[in-house]
């Protein structure tokens, strides 16, 4: 089971963007890395196409690894580690080491 999930609310630990609250947009398993929303922002210089007519300059958010990012605990969003524990019905779940709350529903 992953710890980090698409639409998991996380928390950046380390590089430029340390502090920085963030949704995960994409997840990419086989690099170990994730896009979170607002955080590594770069600059594509983009030709002229049909999809794009214009061309230009288009921001957009870039990977950046799995492990400078924690996921945000969720009754105060401080950074937490992640627990997987299984109910009594065998399901999975994704539970909260900082305050034991479960982030699965």
């Amino acid at each position: 089971m992953q710890r980090i999930k698409k639409d998991d609310n996380v928390v950046i630990i380390a590089g430029r963007h340390k502090g920085t609250t963030g949704k995960v947009l994409r997840v990419l398993p086989d690099d170990d890395k994730v896009v979170v929303q607002g955080v590594n922002v770069i600059t594509k210089h983009v030709k002229p196409s049909q999809r794009n007519p214009q061309g230009g300059r288009i921001k957009r958010e870039a990977p950046i690894h799995i492990s400078n990012v924690m996921l945000a605990d969720p009754k105060d969003g401080a950074p937490t580690r992640v627990r997987v524990q299984t109910l009594e019905c065998g399901r999975k779940v994704r539970i909260a080491v900082r305050s034991g709350e479960q982030i699965d529903t």
